[in-house]
């Protein structure tokens, strides 16, 4: 594990992509295989495989404890580490400066075995005392680089492309086929095994392990988004969760962007979909819905006003709301008959990854489209599916979510564009999606195949950093949040502004528990946490600011949400910030 951290900080010291790739490909070619397998899987910033559900389940607060056991801490001894880092790790490192190692030294597997203990244990006790033995087997240096492991907080420079690039050099592998393996995969060690054996061929998709979502760009303007894809596929862009759901007989398993599993909050769509017996993979958005109302517009008539491609057939009910109503929904372990009445469900369906035993992912979505509607004609002809009318569902029972195939149309031109924007905000939706209709599948990337056309108050999805508690009747929770984008230069976190309204008094209270289960240092009446809550913010303007780091500012932040659907990798990043405040500035110069 030493090596292990020596490379870490190797790769730390130099900024070039290059050198880093070089460095991890001449450690994981002088190792055994099984120590570079879980070697590469650290690299990648996990402590498993990623098509694992295994997790720690470690917080702040508990890191805290077990150190604390490693070694006396003195008073006001972790708040200024941490000051001084601004790094769990680097903090534990300058800790356990005065700490001798006990027993063997440590190697990787040691530490994958010590994980796995960890991961399996049940309740607060049993897993402070398993990382204390961890910890009391560590060298400093090494303890640094565990607890970036366990946090998710790497911060070297070093991601899972990065991983796989280095494996390509290290066995003059091509680059493509080792990260189309390890996106069939999911296991960035199993890769590395193949790699080394000349096999990367024979990698399969594995089913139930979650592919990367397609993301899209922003359109500032329907004449932006005519300027990038002239033959396009347009739809509404939905305000819930995106869903991805692998079906194979009977079997459902749904998994949000962040590639977390969400079956269980959401068993009405599993019951729906379950008629599916042939391997499938949808890809689509799950959305609150009110059955009662009647879908207009695009859904209104067979053939829409500027030609579809889609036959979404007429007289489809229901209608879509609000993210909010769909909040009390996410991360439920156990839902009931009861809730699932209150708070409806919809799966919207827009594309199809994997039919047939086939990835889709290299054909054109033209195509795609086509096997989205052989997948829904299967569907609607299972004798499972009793309820099934043509491309939806339109049911009355509880525990069947209505299943939909997603209106797709066509404009000619931006003034068309904007027409088909405007009804889409009509039925409440958030704006539209525009995608060229001869692009694959790219998952994971953002790109200008598809673009998303919002025109509402700008917004960032930002990471909580730091927790304040409240004033007045919210004094007893941690209410005010501090909130950072990614500065992608240096690999870190920067703070931009802080915000309290927005958020209900429920997910204030969830909040709270939450950061005091993560503190990472008690200042008292403000806190700072482990960076792992995205929030999504709505501002008036940017202002250059010497009070955050980041040198801006946000006007008059207010939270319109959580993105339990994001990581704190997906946030926007300082780029953004600028481009935002330049376009501001340039507007301002041209009234």
């Amino acid at each position: 594990m030493l090596e292990f951290s020596h490379l870490c900080e190797q790769i730390a010291a130099t900024k070039k992509k290059t050198e880093k790739t070089r460095l991890i490909a001449e450690y994981i070619r002088n190792q055994d295989t099984e120590p570079a397998a879980v070697a590469c899987a650290f690299l990648s910033g996990r402590p498993f495989p990623a098509f694992e559900e295994s997790t720690l389940s470690v917080g702040g607060a508990l890191i805290w404890r077990a150190l604390g056991r490693v070694i006396d801490l003195r008073e006001g001894e972790v708040a200024a580490a941490y000051r001084r880092t601004g790094d769990t790790g680097a903090a534990a490192e300058i800790l356990l400066a005065r700490h001798d190692r006990e027993g063997e030294p440590l190697s990787v597997l040691d530490v994958e075995a010590a994980f796995r203990q960890l991961s399996k244990a049940r309740g607060t006790e049993p897993k402070v005392s398993a990382l204390e033995a961890l910890l009391r087997r560590a060298m400093p240096l090494e303890a640094k680089y565990i607890l970036k492991v366990i946090t998710s907080e790497l911060r070297i420079g070093s991601k899972e492309s990065l991983v796989e690039d280095a494996i390509a050099l290290a066995f003059a592998a091509p680059a493509a086929q080792v990260r189309r393996a390890n996106m069939l995969l999911g296991d960035i060690g199993e890769v590395l095994r193949i790699a080394k054996d000349g096999a990367l061929g024979s990698a399969r998709m594995r089913l139930f392990h979650p592919i990367g979502f397609m993301l899209a760009s922003p359109a500032e303007s329907s004449e932006e988004a005519f300027e990038y894809i002239e033959d396009a596929a347009v739809e509404d862009k939905y305000d819930g969760v995106r869903c991805q759901a692998h079906c194979l007989q009977g079997e459902v398993r749904l998994y949000s962007r962040t590639l977390d599993q969400i079956t269980e909050s959401f068993p009405e769509i599993v019951h729906a979909l379950s008629p599916l017996q042939d391997g499938v993979i949808l890809d689509g958005e799950i959305l609150a819905w009110d059955a009662a109302q009647i879908a207009v517009d695009a859904s209104e008539a067979a053939e829409p006003k500027h030609g579809s491609l889609t036959n979404f057939h007429s007289h489809a009910r229901g209608r879509a709301l609000p993210f909010q109503a769909l909040q009390t929904r996410l991360g439920r372990k156990r839902v009931t008959e009861a809730m699932q009445k209150s708070a409806p469900v919809a799966y919207v369906v827009f594309d199809v990854l994997y039919i047939d035993g086939q990835l889709a992912l290299d054909v054109s979505l033209s195509d795609r489209l086509k096997l989205l509607d052989a997948v829904f004609e299967s569907l609607a002809s299972a004798p499972e599916a009793p309820a099934m009318r043509t491309s939806l569902f339109d049911v009355k029972d509880a525990t069947t979510a209505p299943i939909l195939r997603a209106p797709v149309t066509r404009a000619a031109n931006a003034a068309e564009l904007d027409e088909i924007f405007d009804a889409a905000r009509d039925r409440g939706n958030e704006g539209l999606m525009i995608k060229d209709l001869s692009s694959s599948y790219v998952p994971g990337r953002r790109g200008k195949s598809w673009l998303k056309l919002k025109r509402t108050l700008a917004t960032l999805d930002v990471v909580v950093t730091g927790a304040e508690w409240g004033n007045g009747r919210k004094s007893q929770w941690l209410s005010d949040y501090t909130f950072a984008v990614l500065d992608t230069e240096n690999d870190r976190l920067v703070n931009v502004g802080k915000a309290y309204s927005g958020v209900t008094d429920e997910e204030i209270q969830h909040l709270t528990k939450h950061f005091q289960e993560t503190v990472l240092v008690d200042n008292g009446h403000f806190r700072t946490v482990q960076p792992d809550t995205v929030l999504e913010v709505a501002f008036n303007n940017i202002q250059r600011s010497d009070r955050h780091e980041s040198g801006y500012a946000l006007r008059f932040p207010r939270i319109l949400r959580l993105r339990t659907d994001k990581s704190p990798a997906e946030a926007d990043t300082l780029e953004r910030v600028r481009e935002i405040y330049e376009s501001e500035i340039a507007a301002g110069r041209s009234k």
